[in-house]
């Protein structure tokens, strides 16, 4: 089972936030947070340590046009899908909200499935496209690249493809330890073959890349008999 992922529900609409909250954490597959305008939005996203995997965002609120929050998010830099809530499904506002930067557009009033199915659908193209960036303690994780990079060491450790697979299982738990059985098949798939002793090898010379101190291990922890990151760890000191 994998980490709820967490969503951003930007809508002056209390009525729609609330379903929309309600329908998408009933079964566990996300955590929703919520905000009635962009100021409001604005703050959550810049709170430290603050993690979205994906927005839902209204086109008309109460201090300005989600289209143009959609622009001043990307080129802030922020990646992550972004599919825009619309009253209306005139082709011209569809194009200007794609143009901003939005990865899909839905018009109100929308059936909660089809939602539900496109949000899933960005959300896996994202996370195998070339932008997929992921912040884990003090690195940077580019999994499509393979890559770790450390900015304040202008560091890049090259990865595995199963250190990469294990490094996005993990982030995508979140803070809930991933049990090693759950953590072999969803990297090795049910391979009779392949034992946990594969999964603690690669762990091991995962944390030599990674720990500065590998044998006490502070990013990827052993907990509950498996494995989880800490996204508590903000540098790695230097020796």
């Amino acid at each position: 089972m994998t980490g709820a992922r967490p969503i951003l529900v930007v809508d002056d609409d209390r009525i729609l936030r609330q379903t929309l909250v309600e329908q998408l954490q009933l079964e566990g597959e996300f955590t929703v947070q919520e905000a009635a305008s962009l100021a409001e939005a604005r703050e959550k996203l810049k709170t430290p340590d603050s993690r979205f995997d994906a927005l839902l965002l209204d086109v008309s609120l109460p201090d300005g046009d989600g289209r143009d929050f959609c622009a001043e998010l990307r080129k802030d830099g922020l990646r992550m899908p972004i599919i825009m809530l619309t009253g209306s499904d005139d082709e011209a506002d569809i194009v200007r909200g794609l143009d901003a930067g939005a990865n899909d557009y839905v018009a109100k009033p929308f059936r909660i499935a089809e939602l539900l199915a496109r949000l899933r659908a960005q959300m896996r193209l994202f996370e195998n496209s070339e932008d997929a960036v992921f912040s884990i303690g003090p690195y940077t994780f580019r999994p499509s690249a393979k890559l770790l990079q450390e900015p304040q060491k202008n560091r890049r450790i090259r990865l595995t493809e199963k250190e990469t697979a294990i490094l996005k299982f993990l982030y995508r738990a979140g803070t809930r330890p991933v049990p090693r059985q759950v953590l072999l098949n969803e990297v090795w798939g049910y391979n009779a073959a392949v034992t946990t002793h594969t999964l603690e090898t690669h762990i091991y010379r995962l944390r030599q890349k990674i720990e500065p101190d590998p044998a006490n291990a502070s990013l990827l922890i052993t907990e509950g008999g498996g494995y989880r990151l800490n996204p508590e760890v903000a540098a790695v000191p230097v020796h």
